[in-house]
């Protein structure tokens, strides 16, 4: 969890200090954001495939075949990496389609030129992430977020404002900042492995070789876990675009709005994680009863937690808009749509939770199916009704996708929990005809 907020806090800090820049530096980071974090995550999560994979191997008491996951996780970080530069480098006419011009687009771009940098280090830092999960050892992934936060703040102040004998480059500078820390961060990881005599005994770092069936595993498993976070993520990155053209105060509401609800969602996200974990181990020494207590278990934790983040966040709407900027508009518009984000917090983390357990059962391609269904077929349609038409009802401007966000949530946690179910039937009767 330490982990995981303090990655999001990076973009918690990139916004925020872009903010205070300028509107139209937030503007810029926001619409970046809404390009580059669907690429990286999509991406990213094949490599997520690594932790379950990892995991049953680990609880089969099967260190050695870890290795070859890793090797393979390696060349998919690599063809993800060249994937992303390119795409980060070449989204102009992306932004000419949604009408994005002028200065605004200029500074856009050189945000993204920049991330492009990092995407490497980022990848090979995701692939030794998920190797170390499938362990259990989360640890050194917390002191390394914890030292990427901290190189983060000064990096962005140097680079936004031009310290050092460095221009100001306003948001432009958030960036450079994330690519030199995203190097920062796969770096150290990989002397972790290397170093750490928990993993020096499996020589992990060395030329890895292409072993076709744990490959194909590997992106046969990883596929869908990318897909459904693209379907996600991008859910959200194409509501800021289709909100573009209502201007720059709405860009900067909805981004104040994801950016800190994106930062309460990595606790239960970070709950699920672990759950893949804790299945992974025993669904993979046959341990189906322990996995079952696992799961009810993680699944009270993170409806707990929802219904406290729910009430703090509608109780402290107006004072969180307030630490993003001082602009009084934007505060009310953003507070506004927090309380509707409060919301949802109770489905979302039932719908993460899920997944997450899913995940250790290695179970992928149908939870893909049901959140692209909940998300696509039904939020964002809604959504689009709600915001920018008449036809339900008169036109709510952002808050109209945020109540589609509703609609779909739910959908998603009720399937979801539907599917897990039929999983514990399988396995326990898996286990009675044995």
């Amino acid at each position: 969890m330490i982990a995981q907020l303090s990655q999001t806090a990076m973009g918690f800090v990139d916004t925020l200090m872009a903010g205070r820049y300028g509107a139209e530096d937030l503007a810029a980071v926001a619409l970046g954001a809404g390009i580059w974090l669907p690429i990286m995550l999509s991406l990213g999560g094949v490599l997520m495939a690594i932790t379950p994979i990892v995991a049953h191997q680990v609880g089969a008491n099967q260190l050695l075949r870890t290795r070859i996951t890793f090797n393979q996780g390696l060349y998919i970080a690599a063809i993800a990496s060249f994937i992303a530069w390119f795409t980060l480098r070449n989204t102009g006419m992306l932004l000419d389609y949604m009408q994005v011009s002028g200065n605004l687009k200029l500074k856009t771009l050189a945000y993204l030129d920049a991330l492009s940098w990092g995407v490497p280090g980022m990848m090979l830092y995701q692939c030794c992430r998920s190797y170390c999960e499938g362990f259990g050892k989360t640890k050194p992934l917390m002191k390394i977020g914890i030292l990427a936060l901290l190189c983060n703040i000064p990096l962005n102040y140097i680079f936004i404002y031009g310290k050092l004998g460095i221009p100001a480059m306003g948001g432009v500078g958030c960036g450079w900042a994330t690519s030199i820390v995203m190097w920062i961060m796969a770096i150290i990881a990989v002397f972790y492995l290397h170093l750490s005599s928990h993993f020096h005994k499996l020589k992990l770092i060395n030329l890895p070789r292409i072993v076709t069936k744990p490959l194909i595993t590997l992106i046969s498993l990883g596929l869908p876990i990318g897909i459904t976070l693209l379907i996600e993520v991008s859910m959200f990155s194409v509501i800021a675009l289709m909100l573009a053209r209502l201007g720059e105060t709405v860009i900067a509401a909805h981004q104040i709005t994801l950016s800190f609800t994106g930062m309460v969602f990595m606790i239960p996200l970070s709950i699920a994680m672990a759950l893949t974990i804790r299945i992974g181990h025993l669904a993979g020494s046959q341990q189906f009863y322990e996995a079952k207590i696992a799961a009810q278990t993680g699944f009270m934790i993170t409806g707990t937690g929802a219904l406290l983040s729910c009430t703090l966040i509608s109780l402290f709407a107006v004072p969180i808009a307030g630490l993003y900027t001082d602009n009084l508009i934007i505060i009310k518009m953003a507070s506004h749509l927090i309380i509707i984000a409060a919301i949802f917090q109770i489905p979302d983390a039932i719908q993460v939770s899920s997944a997450g357990i899913l995940r250790g059962y290695k179970d992928t391609r149908i939870p893909l199916l049901i959140v692209f269904i909940a998300y696509w077929v039904i939020g964002l349609p809604t959504g689009y009704l709600l915001s920018l038409t008449d036809y339900l009802l008169p036109a709510m401007g952002a808050a109209g996708f945020w109540y589609g966000l509703v609609i779909g949530l739910c959908v998603g946690a009720i399937l979801l929990l539907l599917r897990y179910r039929t999983i514990t039937i399988k396995c326990r009767h898996a286990v009675h005809t044995s």
